[in-house]
């Protein structure tokens, strides 16, 4: 495949987010769906509001917000309802499908998802911590690897769980320090930038290019956040940021599952790349963005369980990678 036809699928993907991010707000705009939040906070939200359950209230949920909330559902139904039925489309308020909460989260399956994506890293770590020898020198970057992950995904539920300027905030930059370390990572393993072996004659200028390297997507990743946060948040950007080191890391990650599967000969070696392929399909079903099945499931949700299965797959290329490592090591020796 060409380098061209690889950036293709994460390009769809990309015109499809900012598609949707142009469109997310229309129900905003309904008069009935802003006479509807104005009745009810004026009727409901005084002194002597309805009660709010703890389990909501814990999350943040106020007497606004579950007007807000309500009146969203009220006015998907009667759009619904109206002859003839299902002319009229579901519409997105304040950037979010009408999803059904459950125990006061906005969007319960995409949390779920998050949460198996975080199980994925943490059994994936256990079993770095296991089969792979605390002397292997790629061994603190993989667990590194696991933190990100680990962050990235508890940051992804409390977003989830509730949508506020910060909880979206910290979701976007949690995930884009996972991204640029995916990118790090990748040029570390795939370069041997981690061998400081005292008998190799490159270990000094190694050692030096792999600061060098740290440095590079240290200050890239601060200058993101500064402008993000200082500057501009500028969502178009963001993503555009995102996919272009997501891209040029499955490409290196495609070459590398390559190149080692025709040096070694071994079906494991060419893990890298079916694993690219697998997150660029599961990426893909943004493309097909449609209103939640049972209020509760979306696409953005599914692309977050087909995440799941690559995440648990790529912690066992690292463990057999390292192995053959070591074995090849010790054969020299």
């Amino acid at each position: 495949m060409k380098p061209n036809e690889k950036l293709l699928p994460w390009l769809l993907v990309s015109i499809a987010l900012l598609a949707r991010l142009s469109a997310a707000s229309a129900g905003d705009y309904l008069p009935d769906f802003r006479s509807c939040v104005q009745v009810c906070i004026e009727t409901n939200c005084g002194h002597d509001g309805p009660s709010i359950p703890l389990q909501r209230r814990l999350l943040l949920w106020d007497c606004p917000s579950e007007c807000d909330y309500t009146c969203q559902h009220v006015i998907t139904n009667k759009r619904l309802a109206r002859d003839p039925p299902y002319m009229q489309p579901v519409l997105q308020f304040h950037g979010k499908w009408p999803f059904h909460r459950f125990m006061g989260m906005q969007e319960p399956f995409s949390v779920l998802f998050s949460l198996l994506n975080y199980l994925a890293h943490d059994y994936g770590m256990r079993r770095v911590r296991a089969e792979i020898p605390a002397s292997y020198p790629l061994r603190p970057f993989y667990l590194a690897f696991g933190y990100f992950g680990l962050v990235s995904w508890v940051f992804s539920m409390l977003f989830h769980a509730r949508d506020f300027n910060l909880t979206e905030k910290f979701d976007y930059f949690a995930a884009g320090a996972s991204v640029l370390y995916g990118l790090y990572l990748a040029v570390v393993r795939i370069f041997r930038l981690d061998n400081v072996d005292p008998t190799a004659g490159g270990a000094p200028r190694r050692r030096s290019v792999l600061r060098a390297w740290t440095v590079v997507c240290g200050t890239l990743y601060l200058a993101h956040v500064t402008y993000l946060t200082a500057w501009s948040w500028d969502y178009t950007y963001n993503m555009a940021a995102n996919v272009a080191v997501g891209v040029l890391q499955n490409i290196l990650w495609s070459w590398f599952s390559v190149e080692r599967y025709r040096r070694l000969k071994r079906t494991w070696a060419a893990w890298p790349g079916l694993i690219v392929a697998w997150v660029v399909l599961a990426m893909s079903l943004e493309l097909l963005d449609f209103p939640p099945w049972g209020g509760m499931i979306d696409a953005h949700s599914l692309w977050h369980l087909g995440t799941v299965g690559p995440t648990v797959w790529w912690y066992s290329f690292l463990i057999k990678d390292a192995k053959e490592d070591l074995q090849g090591t010790r054969l020299k020796a």
